[in-house]
Formats: C-alpha cells, structure tokens, sequence
C-alpha cells in the first residue's frame, strides 16, 4: 500500500472540505424554526390540549398533577400537603406564591427558607424536610417537562434534596415543545447559568431493569398547574388525580 497516496488522498479530501461553503448559523437556524412550525402548523393545540398534554405526559411519567385556579390552588395544595404528613416544607416565603401557600398552610406545617449556605445546615436539610416548592418558568406540553430557574432564594437544591418536589407552574406558560420554549422566551438573548428541566420523580434502573424511585432526587412529584381564572374546567379538576 503506497502510504503517502492515501496520506495525500485523505489531506486532499480534508482540504476539500474545508474549503466548501459552510453552512451559516443563521441558516441552519432558519432550517430548524421552519421545521418546528411546519410540525406544529399541522396539528396546532389549544392552551386546553397543551394543558391536557402536558397532565397526560407527567401522569405516564408517575407523577401527580393537581389543576386549579388562581384562587383555589394554595388551599387545595395545603390541604394535600397536610393529608400526604409533609410537617416541614423548603420555600421561598418571599416570592408570591410562596407567601400564598404559606398563608394557607395548617399549623401543623412549618416552613423553612433556603437563607443559609447548605454547609451550615445539611443535616437538618437531608433529615427534617420532607418537601420542597418551586415555581417553574414555563412547561413542554410534549414532553410533560418543567422549566426551572433556580436562584438564590430557591436554589437547585429546593427541587432535589427533598424527597417530595412539588412545582407550580402557570398554565399560559405551557408551550408546545423545547423549541416553542426557547423561541417564545428568547433563550437566545441571555441562558441562565443553571437551567433545570424536570420530567417527573427520580429515578434509575439497575442491570435487571428494577426501576426504583428516589435514588438520586425527589422520590415523588406534584406539579400544580395554575389556570388564569375560575374557569369552568379548572373547577371541575381542583383535585390531584
């Protein structure tokens, strides 16, 4: 085998390549949004079968979906909460929601914000609390996917140390798929540095393909999706199915 031909062939094709129009970002992008809307065209959804979707794809996924009102929610999840034994529950008491539920808790219920650095309190995270509440930036109908911005006050940890996550995530939010998400929020403007999406409890296989739930997050998942008014739907499901 003559060594500096195929060595001569290989460069020459590499050169090749090389100096063959490359196809833009710009291009490619315009390629995949044209994709995704042509999909989407054919079989738009409404907010209520997004909605609908998005239930069906957590509930495959094993977890429990509760839908309510902006008026209802806090009172029906407090009320889950105390049923389910939750006595301590991680939160941000500062945000909206969180001073919601928190009016609405029953005393036998303490809540716990996130105010110290981990290293000054795992102990009492790992052993005592028994849930934690986030509130989601926006939801995948598609994939039953929650879209999590962790921050200072309500950190990654909220969402994965306890061994019950519940989210509440507002169902205007909810889009059809990932691509959907990141045109409509303009993800391309700025990513957050940690960015957590969720698609039900944890969970893992071993070599026999026992699943088992919690072995490197939240054993269970409540996800509260919030309606915009008391409509007549969202009454009918102010329940956790």
């Amino acid at each position: 085998m003559d060594t500096m031909s195929a060595r001569a062939r290989m460069l020459g094709r590499l050169r090749g390549a090389h100096t063959s129009p490359a196809t833009s970002v710009e291009a490619l992008d315009a390629r995949i949004d044209a994709h995704f809307k042509a999909r989407r065209s054919h079989a738009p959804l409404a907010l209520d079968e997004r909605i609908a979707q998005f239930e069906r794809m957590l509930e495959a996924a094993h977890a429990q979906v509760l839908r309510a009102t902006t008026s209802t929610w806090a009172a029906d999840l407090a009320q889950r909460l105390e049923a389910a034994g939750v006595r301590r529950l991680l939160l941000d008491t500062a945000c909206a929601e969180g001073k919601a539920l928190t009016a609405a808790l029953a005393a036998a219920v303490q809540t716990r914000d996130y105010a110290q650095p981990i290293e000054q309190w795992k102990a009492e995270l790992f052993d005592t609390i028994d849930a934690g509440f986030t509130v989601a930036r926006s939801g995948l109908a598609a994939t039953g996917t929650l879209v999590v911005a962790p921050d200072a006050n309500a950190p990654r940890t909220v969402s994965l140390v306890p061994p019950l996550h519940v989210a509440l995530v507002y169902a205007h939010t909810l889009h059809a798929d990932l691509h959907a998400a990141v045109a409509a929020e303009r993800w391309y403007e700025g990513m957050p540095t940690n960015l957590v999406m969720i698609s039900g409890p944890s969970k893992t296989s071993d070599i026999q393909q026992t699943t088992a739930y919690g072995a490197h997050g939240p054993r269970a998942l409540w996800v509260v999706v919030v309606t915009d008014g008391d409509d007549e739907t969202a009454a009918q499901h102010g329940v956790i199915r």
